[in-house]
């Protein structure tokens, strides 16, 4: 494996860390007893100009630990450059595929305390509504589920992040708040 690098490459994984070759070479383990794993490369595409080569693919990885499946995909990118003859990577950049939880249980008798119009600036509003058994969130015409992951915590299908409802201390829903990245955009409710 260490030939393939070449010794100034710069590779960043999935996880947003970088190394350099000896670095990386040492973050290569063995997995420890229990564990298993397969990485099958998919959707490969190519680019060759002049001594340099592009190869853009998935992996898809499925990993076992102690008998428990887990799969993850990424979508990493390598550069390639010819000198003396020889292909190694220069660049690799990695990234994990946003995949949404699994849909967890809602509680429908909490929905009324979520019920609302719920404010970011003056003029920026959405609203929370019920459905049936289901809770959305609309905002500008655009309408979407709320799917539970737990009875408190929201998610949005296709997209990062969660939907969040802050109880003040009176016991009443004071704010929903959108989590993005562990980092928090607070909207205050501001009606029912």
């Amino acid at each position: 494996m260490k030939k393939y690098f070449a010794d100034d490459c710069i590779f960043a994984d999935e996880k947003g860390r970088v190394f350099y070759k000896p670095k990386l070479i040492a973050d290569i383990t063995p997995l420890p007893a229990g564990y298993s794993g397969t990485i099958n490369i998919e959707n490969a595409q190519s680019r060759i100009i002049g001594n340099t080569a592009i190869l853009s693919y998935d992996a898809d990885e499925t990993e076992t630990i102690f008998g428990q499946n887990l799969k993850a995909r990424y979508h990493v990118t390598d550069t390639w450059l010819q000198r003396n003859g020889n292909w190694q990577i220069v660049a690799s950049q990695a990234h994990r595929y946003y995949e949404d939880p699994a849909v967890g249980e809602s509680d429908p008798k909490k929905f009324a305390d979520f019920i609302g119009t719920y404010e970011l600036a003056p003029g920026q509003t959405r609203s929370v509504i019920v459905e049936g058994d289901k809770l959305f969130v609309e905002r500008n015409g655009k309408k979407e589920e709320l799917l539970p992951e737990t009875s408190d915590v929201f998610f949005r299908k296709g997209t990062e992040g969660r939907i969040l409802f802050r109880y003040a201390a009176t016991g009443r829903v004071d704010a929903l708040i959108d989590r993005r990245n562990n980092e928090d955009v607070i909207w205050r409710k501001i009606g029912k």
